[in-house]
């Protein structure tokens, strides 16, 4: 392997490198973030009504 075929070498691998820790620091950027309401939020929750004896449910 020549010297410019070393240096060709490194520089793809740097490249790659730096490319996979700007990834992983975006993927940590993204669970710092905070998490956005919903439009149509309240601030209420709903309260559980359950069913009746003797009823079911299926979807």
């Amino acid at each position: 392997m020549s010297e410019a075929e070393f240096d060709l070498l490194l520089s793809v691998v740097r490249t790659e490198i730096e490319a996979e820790a700007l990834d992983d620091l975006r993927s940590q950027a993204m669970f710092l973030a905070p998490v956005p309401a919903a439009a149509n939020d309240n601030g209420m929750e709903w309260p559980l009504v359950p069913f009746p004896d003797g009823w079911t449910a299926s979807c």
